[in-house]
């Protein structure tokens, strides 16, 4: 039995439930086909938490082929940027099915003010149109074009929930293929393998949309076959974690994905990989989009921030070997 959330939220969490439910696209406005209406209602809601926008010095829109896919990008750069200095590559989060660069706007804006680096909005290809390794091999081709695109080979990759998942995994798969690995990996909430867990018991409903009902949903869309939850690039805490970039992790206790950051906190640890981890109790799942109102969301984002500036920095400063 999944336990009831609503008691255990903080004050400015349920507030900004009830900001969402204000703002969202009323049933009778939403489009016939059922992955054109989430989409649909996604966007219209996320458009209440960027209508605010984090000031920068410039923010830029630009596309290129990768993989053979047409790829918006979207760059953003603080005054504190430096050109041709280290560059965070976000990939936004939404199952694999739903988001796109506005709806995490603010989000990879105030990572950008708060980090002093130029942030990376990469617009992938969504599922169940493309399935996977599709968004892998796109992502992939983008970070080999970074030095025409931005004008650096040193990167960091930061992701939310689907998209904390694909940086870890082109990570792993980047290591493996002995190409540039990232600086440091931003990952929050990500769904990084467990089919099964305490959380995934405990949490998740239709408050934040992750009930085992959803979850199955978004796998399948985004799957090929049931042979592919057994790939290494997809069942992440199958892989080996060794040789990976220095990580932050943030979990959110109420999540139905908490175990699984927990369980690839444990991994990388073992592995000798660098790890600062953070939880968040009081929120749920996508917290990270209300900053407008959650300053849990504003403080995780602030602090990804400086764990990557420092990583990012202190490597450029090193002596090469």
């Amino acid at each position: 039995m999944k336990l009831d959330v609503r008691g255990r939220l903080d004050p400015e969490m349920a507030a900004a439930l009830e900001a969402s439910a204000a703002h969202s696209l009323p049933p009778q406005m939403l489009p016939a086909d059922p992955i054109t209406a989430m989409r649909a209602a996604y966007a219209y809601e996320r458009r209440y938490w960027n209508e605010v926008p984090v000031e920068l010095a410039s923010v830029e829109n630009g596309a290129i082929k990768a993989a053979g896919l047409v790829t918006p990008l979207r760059r953003y750069c603080p005054e504190a940027a430096v050109a041709g200095g280290p560059v965070l590559v976000y990939l936004h989060g939404g199952g694999w099915v739903v988001g796109s660069l506005d709806t995490h706007d603010r989000i990879m804006r105030l990572l950008a003010a708060h980090a002093g680096l130029a942030v990376l909005g990469v617009d992938y290809a969504l599922a169940p149109e493309h399935k996977f390794p599709t968004q892998l091999d796109q992502v992939d081709a983008v970070l080999d074009r970074l030095p025409e695109v931005v004008g650096t080979e040193r990167f960091a990759l930061a992701g939310d929930s689907a998209g904390a998942h694909l940086s870890l995994a082109l990570a792993m798969r980047r290591r493996d293929r002995s190409r540039p690995l990232p600086g440091a990996l931003l990952l929050y909430y990500g769904a990084f393998g467990l089919a099964d867990s305490p959380s995934r018991r405990l949490w998740g409903g239709e408050i934040d949309g992750l009930d085992e009902e959803s979850l199955r949903f978004y796998r399948e869309a985004f799957l090929r076959t049931a042979e592919d939850a057994r790939d290494p690039y997809y069942d992440l805490l199958s892989g080996d974690m060794h040789g990976l970039p220095p990580a932050f992790l943030v979990a959110v206790t109420l999540d139905p994905l908490h175990d699984d950051t927990m369980a690839l906190a444990v991994m990388l640890q073992a592995a000798g990989v660098p790890v600062e981890f953070a939880a968040y109790d009081g929120v749920l799942h996508g917290f990270l989009h209300l900053s407008r109102m959650v300053p849990k969301a504003t403080d995780a984002l602030c602090r990804g921030a400086a764990f990557v500036r420092t990583r990012l920095t202190t490597a450029a400063a090193l002596p090469p070997d």
